[in-house]
């Protein structure tokens, strides 16, 4: 077998069993473990040549984050939702409404939060946004209290598919935060 076709193999079966992306940087040092020296521009050009083949697949080669990934193309998503027919996944109009606040005004205090959605924020909704690591403290506010300031994580622009916080759909003056975000397809 052709060496670049090799590491191509390579490169797929890393990023079809890591379950998480990752970075051409981890993909060279996990090589290196197995005594494969391949500079990153080779691996480079091997995800390239993955997304050459999952063209008109169903899968595709997504860079996120965290690095690049495998994952189903979202048209075909949707045949997968009987399979895991979660409804806990569901995300709740106040979770969006919280998260899509912090999306764009980070850093934010629970009490900036409150004063933007003009209810209170409860406490599961924050817990529930850091157990899934949307979500981190960056700080406190050097005021009366130090509330934690609160901003987004790796995490959250993973699993919304973002590569950084400026491909978050621009925020139209008249248009709430969650209603932008309802546009990004969470994967």
């Amino acid at each position: 077998m052709h060496m670049s076709e090799n590491l191509t193999n390579i490169v797929e079966s890393i990023l079809f069993g890591a379950g998480r992306p990752m970075r051409l940087s981890e993909i060279r040092t996990l090589l290196s473990t197995q005594n494969i020296e391949a500079e990153l521009p080779n691996i480079k050009i091997a995800m390239n040549a993955l997304e050459d083949r999952y063209a008109t697949s169903a899968l595709e080669i997504k860079e996120v984050a965290s690095g690049y990934r495998l994952q189903i193309r979202n048209e075909y998503g949707d045949f997968l939702y009987p399979l895991w027919n979660d409804n806990s996944n569901r995300l709740s109009k106040a979770l969006m409404e919280t998260i899509s606040i912090i999306a764009y005004k980070q850093p934010v205090t629970r009490g900036d939060i409150e004063d933007v959605r003009g209810v209170s924020v409860s406490s599961q909704i924050i817990r529930s946004l850091l157990d899934r690591e949307w979500i981190k403290a960056a700080g406190y506010r050097d005021v009366p209290g130090r509330p934690t300031l609160y901003e987004t994580t790796k995490v959250f622009l993973n699993d919304l598919n973002l590569k950084t916080l400026n491909d978050l759909p621009p925020l139209p003056e008249a248009l709430p935060a969650e209603e932008a975000l309802d546009q990004l397809e969470v994967g």
